[in-house]
């Protein structure tokens, strides 16, 4: 018979129990696996009713869902081990884009390789780079000293510079978000972080000159749409339009205009938020908002009972940088930010973007069941 205990728990099934056991967190799980489903059945109707592409998509989820298992039976100290070799190879594999890459709308961000799909090994690097800075950060005594902090900087700009030769702007941004979540985490101080912050602004019109021209009609756009209501401007608009249309309670499934009559670009990828906003309105849009809040509030805890500092690091700038998916990719459709291409995580298309998402969790879930196992809770 199932019973309360006066712990709170169910006798039968203890999410805290089954963790420490089998290594999946079963609540982490089932909103992820509930935010992958949403994330079908949206962009079924974002491609414009297309079986294939959705297909695809679920294929890649669940592809996702048997990493992230398999990585959380996997022990600490063997990702600790790992780590450095993994990062070599995705630097490796960035290099050989900027050689043999596949290229697709102007951008060379692909790799093809005899007998494997196609794939991007920026995405391989989202996750080999925090993982490196945290490897690196654990080899020394904390706080780091200034050259130990320049050290980790180095390990940051040089995948960053790689991938935004591709171009991929947004990418890299993302990416040099991980690196720097690991390094402030670690304990950089104030001082070092608000000179940084200078040399940031410094460096901008510098920046200006290295940026392609759709990179820079882009940020322009992001002052005044209106000025180029047919070009640069047209995504957001669009994508502002849809939002702001779908009112309280959306236009109904499948039925909204701006991605069904095609006006809303790359509706199924950057800016699928705006046929949640339109199809499904104000609460389908606070609908995700939940489902990413839980996600983020349990990445919080498993960061906190992270084991080790290895394991604290990599589980907290992986958490801010699932974070920094959200913020940049709202922003951007929402006309806050500029279009700078960051998918919306778990719901726009892209396989590759998916799996490496599903791999992150797997990696907070290895972090969590090596502490439950070492600390003898589990004979």
């Amino acid at each position: 018979m199932v019973t309360a205990t006066d712990t709170g728990h169910i006798e039968g099934f203890r999410p805290k129990r089954f963790a420490q056991r089998y290594g999946l967190d079963p609540f982490l799980s089932l909103i992820l696996l509930i935010t992958g489903v949403f994330g079908l059945a949206v962009l079924y109707s974002a491609s414009g009713q297309n079986e294939a592409m959705v297909m695809r998509q679920a294929v890649h989820l669940f592809v996702g869902l048997g990493v992230m298992a398999f990585l959380s039976q996997v022990r600490r100290d063997l990702i600790v081990q790992i780590t450095p070799f993994v990062f070599v190879v995705a630097v490796l594999l960035l290099v050989m884009v900027l050689w043999i890459g596949v290229g697709a709308k102007g951008a060379q961000r692909w790799l093809d390789l005899p007998g494997l799909p196609r794939f991007q090994p920026s995405e391989l690097m989202k996750l080999a780079l925090p993982a490196m800075v945290a490897w690196w950060v654990t080899q020394h005594q904390i706080p780091l000293k200034l050259w130990q902090f320049l050290v980790a900087g180095a390990l940051i700009v040089g995948p960053v510079l790689l991938i935004a030769r591709q171009p991929d702007l947004g990418t890299s941004i993302i990416i040099a978000g991980s690196g720097f979540f690991v390094v402030f985490l670690a304990g950089l101080s104030w001082r070092i972080l608000l000179g940084l912050g200078g040399l940031a602004l410094a460096a901008l019109p510098l920046l200006w000159h290295v940026m392609h021209d759709y990179q820079k009609a882009r940020v322009l756009t992001l002052l005044d749409p209106q000025s180029d209501p047919l070009g640069a401007g047209w995504n957001t608009i669009q994508a502002m339009t849809a939002l702001g249309s779908g009112g309280i309670f959306g236009k109904g499934y499948g039925l909204g205009t701006q991605a069904q009559l095609k006006f809303l670009p790359e509706s199924h990828t950057d800016f699928i938020v705006a046929v949640i906003g339109e199809e499904l309105g104000f609460l389908g849009v606070c609908l995700l908002l939940l489902m990413y809040g839980l996600i983020l509030g349990r990445c919080l805890i498993m960061t906190l009972r992270a084991d080790g500092l290895f394991g604290r690091l990599l589980c907290g700038s992986i958490t801010l940088t699932f974070f920094v998916y959200v913020f940049v990719n709202l922003g951007m459709v929402s006309g806050v930010l500029p279009v700078v291409g960051v998918p919306l995580p778990l719901i726009s298309y892209g396989g590759t973007s998916v799996v490496s998402l599903l791999t992150g969790f797997g990696l907070m879930m290895a972090m969590q069941r090596t502490n439950r196992v070492l600390s003898g809770d589990i004979p």
